[in-house]
């Protein structure tokens, strides 16, 4: 698998995409475990990312502690399915900047365009891309074409679910991004849906 896909394979990771696939769990139950998970891709996806120094006033004074430098991250959610994922970051990390991108897709030709951009300022910054799903990766691939032109420092992109074939056509496209990927099911489908897919 190239370096730059990371497929988080840990149990807990494992479960709540196991959890998803029961269509019988209740559509609060589902947005629960969407938040979840996108809190372990978002902690996987960090684990190398510098921290700064933050000056606190503790019970022992004042003193300097490490923090993650939020001014500088941009979370980005593919709407309206990636709004689950946003909702559970900003439960961590409730100060931290957040544009919105929404795409739509052609049902026959299972491509898509963008619709809306309200994307903040990016230039130098880490932009995190939350899209639940990897299909065919065209939406991802024309979402990094977009945010690319507004130069970020760099560009990562958390997803729950892809298949092999959307995932390796985006890894081909855009090789530089990372993808922090909770299951890489079986296949895409003639339909342009991932088989077995959540839901």
């Amino acid at each position: 698998m190239p370096k730059k896909i990371h497929n988080i394979t840990n149990p807990l990771v494992k479960h709540y995409i196991s959890m998803m696939r029961d269509i019988n769990l209740a559509s609060t139950d589902f947005r629960k475990c969407i938040g979840a998970l996108a809190n372990i891709l978002f902690y996987e996806a960090l684990k190398k990312t510098d921290t700064i120094d933050k000056q606190f006033d503790t019970w022992i004074g004042e003193g300097d502690y490490p923090v993650i430098d939020e001014r500088n991250i941009v979370l980005v959610p593919i709407l309206r399915a990636g709004m689950p994922m946003l909702d559970g970051l900003l439960n961590s990390l409730p100060f931290i900047q957040s544009g919105f991108l929404a795409m739509r897709r052609d049902e026959d030709t299972h491509k898509s365009r963008i619709y809306y951009d309200r994307i903040p300022d990016v230039e130098d910054k880490l932009v995190v891309l939350l899209d639940p799903m990897i299909a065919t990766g065209g939406s991802l691939n024309d979402a990094v074409k977009l945010i690319k032109m507004k130069n970020p420092k760099k560009i990562i992109s958390l997803n729950l679910v892809g298949s092999p074939k959307g995932i390796k056509y985006f890894n081909n496209q855009h090789p530089d991004v990372d993808i922090y990927v909770a299951q890489i099911d079986e296949k895409l489908g003639s339909d342009g849906y991932i088989y077995p897919g959540i839901g």
